[in-house]
């Protein structure tokens, strides 16, 4: 009797969802959804949605390939699929009578202006945004490429007064269109130290959040809706931090010079700023922590803690052009790259030869757009270039320095750069890390109009 009910409630809605005529019409904003992913340089499309009976179903089919055999596959699953419920249990046989059989249902495709789309189309031409999928009598609301996170993190390390920069990472999205709503903890009405579980929403709507010294002690929770420029918006997801807030440092050496770099420099101006941030590979050695920074607690040499003040250092300088040395690959990817892009960034990374940190530089966005990159590694271009073919000879001359000079990892990270106000205008900009010592350290940056 139930199972005759719930069938009867679902031939219900599907003919009250369902345009006059049988076509596509504009879909209901309750209907099912079936969603599609084509991306033209992939062979396949993949296909997701839910049949009636609760059992989903993920398809793979080529994008060549014509729309009829997708959807003569399609029912073929959505059969399959009613003839398992219908076998779950002896009693639901008896009461449902034929129903218990797999009989396959009517599967058509209507574009959204409700045309029936000719099943002759192939695969990645027929399945277009806002079109209607009939699987019997269920509706389905087709979204092409939708929205969607693949990575949303937030920093292991939290500081009162300092930017909380999360990674976001979408497909079919970008994170200027994505909608961002930020939540702290509550915290406990008798003022124990122990925070609730319940959240309570900040004010703060923004990708970026700065915690007030008032959250010290409690964690924070982002909820992220990923956005195109088209205003399409997938599931959001949420994610909370590992740990609470914690205390700043209070003042740093660089606010003062914060003071001048309040706003991004105009147009006719560009402001460059080079930095050695120290690898972490090279912080965490007992030669670093007794003899190159015995003054320095172990705490501030962590990365994680040290990724804070770089990032709000670098941000409020309000640069063009930012060129860094000794950067680790997953300091670069996981947090300085995100947060940087974040204030309107765009970063470019090359590790050095046989070692786990290199070069990055970062361009503004709205000021400029990268023409091309060239990653040289200087032992190699000193033997194969012909331009230095009289520097060759000259250390061939003396073993012992030409080994040392060839086993050296230096690489020069060269970008060029248009001006997106003035195409006419292009900047070379070269970052180089060629000598460490720790009287003197030589981290490189030069750029030619």
């Amino acid at each position: 009797m139930w199972r005759r009910l719930r069938s009867a409630l679902r031939s219900l809605r599907g003919s009250s969802a369902a345009p006059p005529h049988g076509g596509g019409g504009r879909p209901p904003a309750t209907m099912e959804r079936a969603v599609v992913r084509c991306v033209p340089s992939e062979p396949k499309l993949s296909l997701r949605f839910v049949l009636p009976d609760g059992s989903a179903r993920h398809m793979q089919r080529d994008q060549a390939e014509p729309l009829g055999r997708a959807l003569a596959r399609i029912a073929t699953n959505a059969a399959k699929g009613h003839g398992k419920a219908g076998k779950k249990s002896k009693k639901a046989r008896a009461e449902g009578g034929a129903e218990g059989e797999a009989a396959v249902p009517d599967v058509r495709l209507f574009s959204r202006d409700g045309a029936a789309v000719a099943e002759e189309v192939p695969n990645a031409a027929a399945w277009q945004d806002g079109a209607v999928l009939h699987i019997g009598e269920a509706r389905y609301r087709v979204e092409r490429n939708p929205p969607a996170l693949t990575e949303l993190r937030l920093p292991r390390s939290l500081l009162a007064g300092f930017p909380v920069c999360p990674k976001v990472s979408a497909e079919f999205a970008a994170p200027q269109h994505c909608l961002f709503r930020w939540f702290r903890e509550q915290r406990p009405a008798g003022g124990g130290e122990a925070a609730g579980e319940a959240w309570v929403e900040t004010a703060v709507a923004e990708r970026v959040f700065t915690p007030s010294n008032a959250l010290v002690g409690l964690r924070l929770k982002l909820r992220c809706t990923p956005g195109d420029g088209e205003q399409r918006y997938g599931p959001a997801h949420e994610v909370e931090s590992s740990g609470p807030v914690e205390a700043g440092p209070g003042a740093c050496t660089f606010d003062s010079r914060h003071l001048y770099t309040k706003k991004v420099c105009g147009h006719g101006s560009v402001r460059a700023v080079s930095y050695n941030i120290l690898a972490d590979t090279y912080a965490q050695t007992e030669f670093s922590r007794t003899v190159l920074y015995p003054y320095c607690a172990p705490y501030a040499l962590e990365i994680d803690y040290r990724q804070n003040l770089l990032k709000k250092e670098l941000a409020g300088y309000s640069a063009d052009l930012i060129c860094l040395q000794e950067v680790d690959k997953s300091v670069f990817l996981d947090s300085l790259a995100p947060a940087l892009d974040a204030f309107g960034l765009e970063g470019l990374f090359k590790i050095k030869e046989k070692q786990h940190e290199g070069l990055a530089t970062f361009y503004r966005r709205d000021k400029f757009s990268l023409l091309s990159q060239h990653d040289i590694a200087f032992s190699e271009a000193l033997l194969s270039e012909p331009l230095h073919k009289e520097l060759c000879e000259q250390l061939a001359k003396y073993p012992l320095v030409q080994e040392k000079v060839l086993q050296r990892s230096s690489v020069l990270q060269v970008s060029v750069l248009q001006s997106t106000t003035d195409p006419s205008r292009k900047l070379c900009v070269a970052n180089t890390h060629l000598y460490w010592h720790p009287k003197g350290n030589f981290g490189t940056f030069l750029h030619v109009g």
